[in-house]
């Protein structure tokens, strides 16, 4: 049974990246500024932008409102991120028994 998440041919993108790339830089925004404009520490946006940090539902709330996007677009680049860059040993999955085919 091959494993469920294939290999990406790519390494995932972190939505920090994103955030950058997409938003900070054409913008005009530096870090500290949404920081500042959607009321965390400098320190939260910094490492999200550097990719150190994942997005929690509270920054994506904030971020959401600040840069007019969605909740779900910050939480599904995440998710993505989180399953792509998971690294499951094929093996393992293969020995797990679906809950329908088990005895």
């Amino acid at each position: 049974m091959p494993s469920p998440v294939p290999p990406p041919e790519y390494a995932p993108v972190h939505p920090g990246e994103i955030l950058s790339e997409e938003f900070l830089a054409p913008l005009g925004l530096t870090p500290y500024a949404v920081a500042r404009r959607i009321n965390v520490p400098r320190t939260r946006i910094e490492r999200l932008a550097r990719g150190e940090t994942a997005v929690t539902v509270d920054t994506a709330l904030r971020l959401s409102r600040f840069l007019g996007t969605t909740p779900q677009f910050w939480l599904n680049l995440q998710s993505r991120f989180d399953l792509l860059s998971a690294t499951v040993d094929a093996s393992d999955l293969d020995a797990i028994v679906p809950v329908s085919t088990a005895a």
